[in-house]
């Protein structure tokens, strides 16, 4: 129903309860999976990480960056015409919802992406650095590349099929991690099992990692920006390829290890919804059978791969499972989108694009420039954010852990 404005109260509702769930996604749940993760030292460091991003990024998209990303600008960036909501009131309509909940809702993507970093520099970063780290890269990397996606950029005049966020999202978050993981070099012990995550059980890894897969509907179902069956197939194909891929990595994790376990499962299931996540406007139920099948197996084979072989300590292994899932989903949803599979077919291709060869090659250009540009522009930042503040807490104080050197506070009181 719509009222005389032209506001959808059935859309504005449900994109208000979107909203709400992608938030719960980082606070609580991003925070509390990465939080079990890390070792009992620095637990605390990395949920006040999480929490002071929400507070950061909240007041950067309302002073500039909501207005660089979807303001009307060019084909690379965004103007100044929305600076603190500059001519948005009440009354104001972005489509049929209002404007200010659709800037609120896509405030908590821009919360949530510098929050993914977090996992590839855990444990070692100093707070000050990952604060101006955070805020740099919102606005060098997370609002062009919205702008080029979702803004009226060039990206989205091409055609590219980004449903949800695996080029804005996932493969910058992804790609980021992986430079700062590289350019601040492994923890103290990596590779042994002093780095073994402190709290699996219900009070963290697991726990978040269910609201994660919760609030994933929100992600996902509210990027259709309607309360109608594309919100409803996106959440649908949302849940399965979320189910898919933790089962596909439990029972390769099985095979390979012989025993499956809660870290693999969980681990899975966020392949799977990164995965999807590009694709869950575009594709049908049994084609995320197949993308949550691809992510468990592809996902599975790029965390080993990078800590065996390459040996480099992406913390909680942001590339191998956002990243590599971002690049997997947003190529697969040129192939699924196709309306001439059968049963795996999805619902045609972008404007002016006839076959899968034009939308493929559409989707890889998106992967690669998304893929470069976030590289070489994170790499830049880390380096300036090294010279005026210093990225890692030295030795001594990385063994103490952060909770106690950045904060003066515990993680959990000491018995005794």
């Amino acid at each position: 129903m719509a009222d005389e404005s032209g506001m959808s109260a059935a859309n504005t509702g449900w994109i208000m309860t979107s909203t709400a769930l992608v938030l719960f996604m980082t606070l609580p749940g991003l925070a509390m999976f990465y939080g079990g993760l890390v070792r009992t030292n620095n637990v605390l460091s990395v949920l006040m990480q999480c929490f002071a991003i929400a507070g950061l990024v909240s007041i950067l998209w309302l002073v500039a960056g909501y207005s660089l990303a979807f303001g009307e600008g060019n084909a690379w960036i965004g103007d100044f015409s929305k600076v603190l909501m500059a001519g948005i009131g009440k009354e104001t309509l972005s489509g049929d919802i209002p404007e200010s909940l659709f800037m609120l809702f896509q405030m908590t993507f821009a919360i949530i992406t510098p929050a993914l970093i977090v996992g590839g520099f855990a444990e070692r970063m100093r707070f000050s650095a990952m604060l101006l780290f955070s805020a740099l890269w919102l606005f060098i990397v997370y609002v062009p590349v919205t702008h080029w996606v979702w803004g009226g950029g060039w990206l989205g005049e091409m055609g590219l099929y980004d449903f949800a966020g695996g080029t804005v999202v996932h493969i910058t978050a992804g790609v980021a991690a992986l430079v700062a993981a590289m350019v601040m070099g492994p923890r103290h012990g990596f590779g042994t099992s002093s780095m073994m995550p402190h709290n699996m059980t219900m009070t963290m890894t697991i726990t978040g990692a269910g609201m994660l897969w919760v609030g994933w509907f929100g992600f996902n179902g509210g990027s259709a920006l309607a309360a109608d069956g594309s919100a409803s197939m996106a959440m649908l194909v949302t849940h399965i390829s979320a189910a898919t891929g933790a089962m596909t990595w439990l029972v390769r994790e099985w095979i390979k290890f012989g025993k499956p376990s809660a870290l693999g499962a969980v681990t899975g299931m966020v392949a799977g919804l990164g995965t999807i996540t590009p694709a869950s406007g575009f594709v049908g139920p049994a084609g995320a059978l197949v993308i949550g099948l691809l992510a468990g197996i592809i996902c599975f084979s790029a965390t080993n791969y990078l800590k065996q072989v390459l040996k480099i300590d992406d913390s909680l292994d942001v590339f191998p499972v956002h990243g590599v899932g971002g690049i997997l989903g947003t190529f697969l949803a040129g192939i699924f989108s196709s309306t001439s599979l059968g049963v795996f077919s999805g619902y045609g291709f972008a404007d002016g694009i006839t076959s899968m060869g034009g939308q493929l090659t559409v989707q890889t250009i998106g992967i690669v420039v998304t893929l470069v540009f976030t590289a070489v522009a994170s790499f830049a930042i880390l380096k300036l954010v090294d010279s005026l503040v210093g990225l890692r807490v030295d030795k001594e104080q990385e063994i103490e852990g952060l909770d106690i050197v950045l904060h003066e506070e515990r993680g959990y009181n000491e018995l005794g």
